[in-house]
């Protein structure tokens, strides 16, 4: 999980750097390293907890829409509060400043570890037993 994190924090920050500028191919390059590191950790979570067909579809459903919930939290409300603190001239997409790019990197890890958490709602939901076979059975 540690190397995926990585990964997408580097891949965002590489994206920024060296990544195009224009109105539409700049954020479909971070919408597609998002998917992606999302899709990892979904495999990553089916593999390694040995799942079946139907497991593998639930764990990548559930980290995709728990990396979507998490970017969409983080990047309208946190990310909102905190831009305007910096004290950029213009935007923070024409600035060359290095928090750019730390905010990049924060994105990509925050939108893997969204995924991983709600992989862990779920898996806490599977592990849990169900209330009718912990009742003692019935007496006559």
């Amino acid at each position: 999980m540690k190397v995926i994190v990585l990964i997408a924090a580097v891949a965002m920050v590489l994206l920024g750097l060296f990544g195009t500028d224009a109105s539409v191919g700049g954020p479909m390059g971070m919408m597609m390293v998002a998917v992606l590191a999302m899709l990892a950790t979904g495999i990553f979570d089916a593999a390694s907890h040995r799942r079946g067909a139907g497991g593998w579809i639930v764990s990548i459903i559930a980290a995709i829409a728990g990396g979507f919930v998490a970017g969409i939290l983080v990047g309208s409300v946190l990310m909102d509060m905190i831009v305007p603190m910096l004290n950029l001239n213009g935007s923070l997409a024409s600035a060359q400043n290095p928090v750019k790019y730390l905010l990049f990197a924060a994105m990509g890890a925050i939108i893997v570890l969204g995924s991983w958490g709600a992989l862990q709602i779920v898996n806490r939901m599977r592990s849990r037993p169900t209330d009718h076979h912990d009742r003692p059975a019935a007496q006559s």
